[in-house]
């Protein structure tokens, strides 16, 4: 027989969704500003949620209510410079980022003195998002601002989530790794899956079967069941939506259900079913279909323990595609680039263990552009000056998001997401490394992320041939990159090349072939 795995909440009342807000901190000495603020935004609406505008009138009232917002969960604040004192907002912004801690807020500075505070240098030294002159925001102008603001945080709030999803479903693979018996793995399914979810396990049922592709739907080998904290059969509804799932041989996305199907190595058909009182985000969907895998090959495993690590290298990539949709990229560059780095990591000599690791953070280095502005992440054009100020933010971004964690790949990540626009002769950003300075997983990554983008369309060029892209490797040998690196690079070219004919894009016209 071979294997199901099956999860339900039996809760079918009709649920309604309660309608979002989104808090946003109002920080300006003038009453009048205030009242102008509340009444252009009365009526505004961001993904179907209104704001919460909260007033501060000076910037020791905003960070009282900082500090008293224990949840975080100010979106946006928008700070006048000068209040209490000349430069009041900007030392506001720099307590917030830097003794506050708080990277995910959108800090949006606002002065009708724009001679007290230059806007170049302080986009330059300060960690904001925007700067705006009280004469220039007129209504249309302060809306656009807020929609941008709004979906800047929004993303870092999705990739924070994906984060979290992504600590507890490796942790949980490490556990059915563990497992030695059956009984054992069918009783972390139901323990585990509810950590991934964040529900009780008293309101989930949870089935844990096999079966052979070949076989008939109805012969379902049940290993584990557990209903509403109770053992029980597999409900009537639940059953019949999987044997249709069997039959299509196909996932299904609802929002009251999910249902992920796919066949191992082996021959074996899964599902994982999930139902719960809420409506299933897209987001857990995600964490689902990268769960419902590893459940599957982690039983597999009790027989051939070696196929968990293959099923590890796709989780991160559920962070890193989420930034390249935003930047109108396809999911295939991180898958790329991770294979690129794990060929590059191999050549140089590193363990398997650690050329493993570099595959699967790899795709994390972007991740810091979900705090870019559209404007700016998806501009045709050349940035200029404050643009790329702005744009070069993203390597501290990411490795803010991603440095707080005990996860290993999430922790390499970080050094990954830092360091990757580092350069070999020193002139890199953020921090200037030199040569060795810079983490070998910084220094492979540079060059997989550069080689693979060369070659791929983006919004502002199109994919060179590779001939171009040869060149170019050879050329920022020794300054861009570590000649080592270069050497393996080019010696091997026919292998990373076959990577990408592997892992196309979409729309790949073969431009670089």
């Amino acid at each position: 027989m071979s294997d199901t795995i099956l999860f339900v909440d039996d809760d079918d009342d009709d649920y309604v969704e309660p309608s979002r807000q989104w808090k946003v901190l109002i920080v300006d000495d003038e009453p009048e500003v205030h009242n102008i603020t509340r009444l252009v935004l009365s009526d505004f609406e961001f993904e179907q949620g209104s704001l919460e505008l909260v007033s501060a009138y000076s910037a020791q009232e905003a960070k009282d209510k900082l500090l008293a917002d224990d949840a975080g969960e100010f979106a946006v604040a928008i700070v006048d410079v000068v209040m209490e004192t000349n430069h009041a907002g900007l030392d506001l912004v720099k307590w917030v980022r830097e003794t506050l801690q708080n990277h995910r807020i959108r800090l949006i500075l606002r002065t009708g003195q724009p001679g007290e505070a230059p806007e170049e240098s302080v986009i330059k030294n300060y960690d904001i998002n925007d700067y705006k002159n009280k004469t220039e925001l007129t209504a249309l102008r302060l809306k656009t601002l807020f929609y941008s603001s709004l979906r800047g945080y929004r993303d870092i709030l999705t990739i924070e989530r994906h984060r979290l999803g992504l600590e507890k479903i490796i942790a949980a693979s490490s556990e059915f790794i563990e497992c030695d018996t059956l009984p054992q793995f069918a009783s972390a399914i139901l323990k585990q899956v509810t950590m991934v979810l964040g529900i009780e396990s008293s309101s989930i049922v949870c089935c844990a079967a096999a079966k052979e592709t070949d076989a008939d739907p109805s012969e379902v080998n049940v290993l584990a069941m557990n209903h509403g904290g109770k053992r029980g059969g597999v409900p009537e509804e639940v059953d019949r939506k999987i044997k249709q799932a069997l039959r299509n041989k196909q996932s299904v996305y609802e929002t009251d259900y999910f249902i992920g199907y796919f066949t191992t190595k082996r021959g074996t058909e899964n599902l994982l079913y999930v139902s719960q009182d809420e409506p299933l985000e897209p987001m857990q969907h995600n964490l689902l279909e990268f769960f419902a895998h590893n459940i599957a090959v982690a039983h597999e495993n009790l027989k051939l323990r070696d196929m968990i690590r293959e099923s590890q290298k796709e989780l991160s990539y559920v962070i890193g595609e989420a930034v390249e949709m935003r930047s109108k990229e396809t999911g295939s560059h991180v898958k790329r680039v991770a294979h690129t780095s794990y060929l590059l990591a191999k050549l140089y000599g590193l363990s398997e263990y650690d050329a493993e690791m570099i595959k699967l953070a790899s795709p994390l280095h972007d991740v810091g552009k979900v705090g870019i502005p559209d404007q700016i992440l998806n501009k045709p054009g050349k940035h200029d000056d404050v643009e790329w100020e702005i744009m070069q933010t993203h390597a501290e971004i990411g490795y803010e998001m991603l440095k707080n964690t005990d996860n290993p790949i999430l922790g390499l990540g970080a050094t990954i997401a830092h360091q990757h626009h580092e350069r070999w002769d020193g002139n890199g950003y953020p921090s200037g490394l030199v040569a060795d300075n810079i983490h070998i997983a910084g220094r492979i990554t540079a060059l997989a992320d550069v080689f693979d983008a060369l070659g791929s369309k983006r919004c502002y060029k199109q994919a060179w041939p590779r001939d171009k892209i040869v060149a170019l490797i050879k050329e920022e040998r020794g300054r861009h990159f570590e000649p080592r690196l270069v050497d393996l690079l080019i010696d091997n070219l026919e292998q990373f090349f076959a990577i990408r004919d592997t892992f196309p894009d979409q729309d790949d016209d073969d431009a670089a072939s």
